[in-house]
Formats: structure tokens, C-alpha cells, sequence
């Protein structure tokens, strides 16, 4: 299981093989996601907008910044 130490600094270098497993680059980002007491995971948030591109359908209609904010006031006061 691969490992790093803490400098002292608080800096760590991710091993090789994680940041491979990770497809990490010079430059990326990771995040830290708490999923219980004293363990998070650590995921890659090299991610691009251009990645989410075609996950929705086209609209049928266009709708206006207007029709869109009114949309999600709508919503959030459902959920209050």
C-alpha cells in the first residue's frame, strides 16, 4: 500500500503509483472528502467543464436568465 510523510510543513508527496491510479499531473488538484471519523478520500478534482458536455438534453425551448432565477428561487423555497 503506498504511503508519504508529513513534512514539516504539513506537505505530503503522493506516490507515483497514486497519482497514475489518479491520473494526476503536474499543476492538478486534489480534494479531501470526509466519509467518517478519521478517514477521508482523496480524490482527483482535475475535472473540466467541457468534460460534462452532452450529459443533458437539449432544451426544448430557450429560457431567459430571468426564467432561469426565478426557477431556482422556486426550488429553494420548496426545500425550506
Amino acid at each position: 500500500m503506498p504511503e508519504a510523510k508529513i513534512t514539516s510543513k504539513g506537505q505530503i508527496t503522493i506516490p507515483i503509483q497514486v497519482r497514475h491510479d489518479l491520473q494526476l499531473d503536474v499543476g492538478d488538484s486534489v480534494e479531501f472528502i470526509k466519509v467518517g471519523d478519521g478517514r477521508y478520500e482523496v480524490v482527483a478534482a482535475n475535472a473540466r467543464i467541457s468534460d460534462i458536455k452532452g450529459i443533458f438534453e437539449k432544451p426544448k425551448r430557450k429560457i431567459s436568465l430571468d426564467e432561469m432565477r426565478d426557477a431556482v428561487i422556486k426550488k429553494a423555497a420548496l426545500k425550506v
